[in-house]
């Protein structure tokens, strides 16, 4: 398979690379505490103002193992892990209720730097959703009214059609859905990866060693070194 590009010569997937040259990755550059690592590194990729820097991939798995994968953003991450929101009732959500296990991955190529999470899923409480929700932009909170997620649609003037009569049923607040809300990921591991020249990345991987550690809790995380 080749790219086409009319003004060059093809290109072979197999000839692109990129040369991982931006930094390394040692133990004592991190934080003890995973949450003060991965905010350290999140504000260095605001600093570097990479296009939305709280973009993650996240996968979810059915009751059958099948996964599947997408982005969502980061809406918050404290002592007890990583939150995102989204329909209850979408793809991802039910897979969720059906197998409360994810991954995400924070790819920040352009720094040649990636953050993997492996944890568990829960619901957050309604009353953190709704203070969240309140915070969204109008349209926003519209949107999360017109769209049931992941389900088949004729075509796109449905979603006009939606957009305009729940703009004119709340014409002032806008409640919260009984479908939306938030789900927290709470990691189990949490892997650094820095990109080095030939693919011999530095890999440093926090793994939790207690049960009731916070995210924030230096003594119930161990680190190792992963070979790349």
């Amino acid at each position: 398979m080749s790219l086409e590009n009319p003004d060059q010569a093809p290109t072979r997937l197999a000839d692109l690379r990129v040369h991982y040259d931006q930094g390394h990755l040692d133990l004592g550059d991190l934080p003890s505490d995973p949450l003060s690592a991965f905010q350290a590194w999140l504000e260095d990729a605001v600093a570097a103002q990479l296009p939305e820097p709280n973009a993650m991939v996240l996968s979810t798995g059915d009751q059958n193992g099948q996964p599947s994968s997408r982005t969502v953003l980061l809406k918050n991450a404290d002592e007890r892990g990583l939150i995102f929101y989204t329909n209850l009732q979408s793809r991802k959500s039910r897979e969720i209720w059906e197998n409360p296990h994810a991954s995400v991955v924070f790819p920040w190529f352009a720094m040649h730097r990636q953050v993997c999470v492996v944890g568990s899923v829960s619901p957050i409480s309604r009353t953190e959703a709704q203070e969240y929700f309140i915070s969204r932009p109008r349209d926003s909170k519209i949107g999360a009214w017109v769209s049931e997620q992941s389900t088949v649609i004729a075509d796109r003037s449905i979603l006009d059609a939606r957009f305009d009569e729940f703009s004119r049923r709340y014409p002032d607040e806008i409640p919260m859905p009984d479908n939306w809300g938030g789900w927290l990921i709470v990691p189990r591991t949490i892997e650094f990866w820095q990109g080095r020249p030939s693919r011999l990345h530095d890999r440093l991987r926090f793994h939790r060693t207690m049960e009731s550690g916070n995210f924030n809790d230096p003594t119930a995380w161990a680190v190792e070194r992963l070979s790349p």
